[in-house]
């Protein structure tokens, strides 16, 4: 949940990373709503491929055309570059991968468009904005990180610096990694013993939730040792199509297919809270399951 509210004294606000498109896009756009100002003209977003940044930004800019995602989507000439060299810009907001973009283009060409953007009064999105920090030499007036938090700062002069952010979302993007993939063995596992599809799903630090508006009959440690199996087997995981993922040879449905272990293996401390916590509010059964050797 968030930390701050007004975007004026914001020091930092962290959310829970959440898996699926309409999460991440309802996330994006909930940000923007508090905490972008029409004023902003550098926007900086820092994770890794995969982690949901694309999205995000979809939902804080809709409308924005992305010039490199997920999709496919790579447009050349790169429209900032283009318009830097003609010093005639004809877009209110631009934005660039500055990960894919070095492999094409000098970073200090890149981080001089950005300053003569920016000069001419227009705004430029930037994923993996910690590798063109040190050519610009430019803080963000919004960093964004992305990890197993969706970290949102406005830094100051004493920071904090892309490095900072770095550092504590590159180290637990593994955490949301492991949760999401233990989950959905979870659900696998579910699945074989006739266990209704949960009402819905969550997040909570270094694990996950699943909700049922009925309470299943369960018996929590065939459950463990069950998904416990299935981490022993080192099974390989890849992405199916956007709504799937293979786990083995089994295609399981998925809502955030691109965050995942390579192998299940790789998933480490799991273990389910062994009983149904109760939300008075929203009338569910709340099933919790935990990743990591610290959880």
């Amino acid at each position: 949940m968030a930390i701050s509210v007004m975007h004026g004294y914001l020091m930092q606000a962290a959310y829970f990373a959440p898996r699926g498109k309409k999460r991440l896009l309802l996330l994006g756009s909930n940000i923007g709503q508090r905490y972008l100002s029409p004023e902003d003209k550098l926007i900086g977003l820092i994770g890794e491929a995969g982690s949901g940044k694309s999205l995000l930004i979809r939902g804080m800019f809709p409308g924005l055309e992305l010039t490199n995602d997920d999709d496919g989507i790579n447009i050349r000439p790169l429209p900032l570059l283009a318009d830097a060299q003609r010093e005639h810009f004809r877009y209110r907001t631009y934005h660039i991968d500055a990960r894919f973009e070095t492999a094409f283009t000098q970073t200090w060409m890149l981080a001089e468009a950005v300053r003569k953007a920016i000069d001419h009064g227009r705004r430029v999105v930037i994923e993996h904005f910690d590798q063109l920090y040190p050519a610009l030499e430019i803080n963000a007036e919004v960093l964004i990180g992305v990890g197993e938090e969706v970290i949102v700062t406005r830094p100051g002069i004493f920071g904090p610096y892309p490095k900072d952010i770095a550092a504590i979302v590159f180290e637990s993007i593994k955490y949301r990694r492991m949760a999401h993939t233990a989950e959905d063995i979870t659900g696998l596992v579910l699945e074989e013993l006739g266990i209704k599809k949960p009402q819905a799903h969550s997040d909570i630090k270094h694990g996950f939730i699943l909700e049922f508006s009925e309470k299943p009959d369960l018996d929590f440690d065939f459950v463990e040792k069950r998904v416990l199996e299935y981490i022993a087997q080192d099974l390989i995981i890849n992405h199916y199509d956007e709504n799937h993922i293979k786990i083995g040879e089994r295609v399981c449905q998925c809502t955030g297919p691109r965050i995942h272990l390579r192998r299940t293996g790789e998933i480490e401390g799991f273990h389910l809270i062994k009983e149904f916590k109760w939300d008075p509010i929203d009338k569910l059964y709340v099933l919790a399951g935990l990743v990591g050797t610290g959880s």
